[in-house]
């Protein structure tokens, strides 16, 4: 259809939702999806194409683990699950493929330790008796421990990113939610008693309630929306394939057997099972150099001394029989982590004299908030329809942590040493 044309413009009654969620990533499309579930009418406005890639939720692969340094994510975790679950049964189609999970970083590791201590996860000597087959392509470093969880608690696994968050838009729609790209919003203001979004082609829409959830992007429009100093460094981060090395490849795959992993130490690498491309295999390096979300530079980290280079010294460590580094990664994504400076998420209202209650923002998800997209997406959707989230309070996740507040005074907010 022609929406640019000024006779196809959507009547005045069309311009007017319950709650207007900015960003379709997947935090604001699990939110779009709870609000409409809720009986909401509900926009969803992105700014790009939907399914984009220049974002955080694009790729073809998300892990989700049982195991956290902190304890107040365990619990966001099990909530999650429930609600994957539930999204599949709805939409009758899989994202999330349940695999083992493996842990393994130097035994005195603090962050090893209370990621031990907080999951659902068993330490075994290396070399056990009762180590799964796979437990033979690792080979752990000195001095180092491992831990796994298994499948049936573990909640470890692999979900199809761009799919999942493909469904949660599909879900939203069939309840209701009108979904519209290519519509940049450029300021969010109260008029009136409701909240008026207004896009860069000068649309105005107004909302009773407003999410934003616009990932890399909250901290330029938090600033000029409301002042708001969100402290949110978006991260350009490398998602590395590896080819296996002939004869291994079906042991390295999810119906082998094999888990996802992560390994803490100096620099924390993860990955999972061979999966999307037969015969390669996901290992790449968290974080990565801070960058502008809208001034890439799309070739970083693949040179000498970049991150793949950190990666392929890892594998060749820890899994040197099985991964072949030689030429370097077959194929490199780029993909952005927005990093708060304690790693918390941040899910609060936005307040202020202007927006009061009515204004909430889900950001700074810091390289670990896919796997709790919906448990977020629907926190988020109380909080705007309700002022407060029973499901988070029925699931003992305990939202105090996440607010914008903390960083006042306290520049590290919530960080502890780890």
């Amino acid at each position: 259809s022609n929406t640019g044309t000024a006779t196809m413009a959507a009547p005045p009654t069309e311009r007017s939702f319950d709650v207007i969620v900015v960003g379709a990533g997947i935090m604001g499309s699990c939110a779009a999806h709870a609000a409409a579930a809720w009986g909401a009418s509900v926009l969803l406005l992105e700014r790009f194409d939907l399914l984009h890639q220049r974002g955080s939720s694009h790729g073809e692969s998300r892990t989700t683990r049982p195991i956290y340094t902190r304890p107040q994510y365990p619990p966001m975790v099990r909530l999650a699950h429930r609600l994957w679950d539930d999204a599949q049964r709805d939409a009758g189609y899989a994202v999330l493929t349940p695999t083992p999970h493996f842990n393994l970083g130097p035994r005195d590791d603090p962050a090893f330790l209370a990621a031990v201590a907080n999951g659902s996860a068993i330490e075994l000597a290396p070399s056990s008796a009762d180590a799964p087959a796979w437990a033979e392509a690792f080979r752990v470093p000195q001095g180092w421990a491992v831990a796994r969880s298994e499948l049936g608690l573990g909640l470890g696994g692999v979900i199809k990113a761009t799919k999942a968050v493909a469904m949660f838009q599909a879900l939203a729609a069939k309840m209701g939610a009108v979904v519209r790209d290519r519509a940049e919003v450029v300021d969010v203001a109260r008029k009136q008693g409701t909240i008026v979004v207004k896009t860069s082609s000068g649309e105005e829409f107004h909302g009773g309630k407003c999410i934003i959830t616009v990932g890399a992007w909250a901290t330029k429009l938090l600033k000029s929306v409301t002042g708001t100093d969100l402290p949110v460094q978006s991260v350009h981060t490398l998602v590395c394939y590896w080819k296996v090395k002939p004869g291994r490849e079906h042991e390295l795959t999810a119906e082998a057997g094999f888990p996802t992993f992560g390994s803490y130490g100096d620099h924390g690498f993860y990955g999972t099972p061979s999966m999307e491309y037969p015969g390669l295999i996901k290992i790449s390096k968290s974080g990565g150099p801070p960058c502008d979300p809208d001034g890439r530079d799309w070739a970083i980290g693949t040179g000498a001394g970049g991150m793949a280079e950190l990666v392929a010294r890892w594998i060749d460590e820890v899994m040197p029989g099985h991964v072949d580094t030689t030429g370097g990664p077959v194929l490199c994504q780029p993909c952005m982590c927005c990093m708060t400076p304690d790693q918390d998420f941040v899910l609060d209202f936005l307040n202020g004299k202007e927006f009061g209650r009515d204004v909430v923002v889900g950001a700074g998800f810091s390289g670990h908030g896919f796997k709790m997209g919906p448990a977020v997406g629907k926190i988020l959707a109380e909080m705007a329809l309700d002022g407060e989230s029973g499901t988070a309070a029925e699931a003992g996740v305990e939202l105090s942590h996440f607010r914008i507040g903390r960083f006042e005074g306290n520049p590290k907010g919530n960080a502890k040493s780890f």
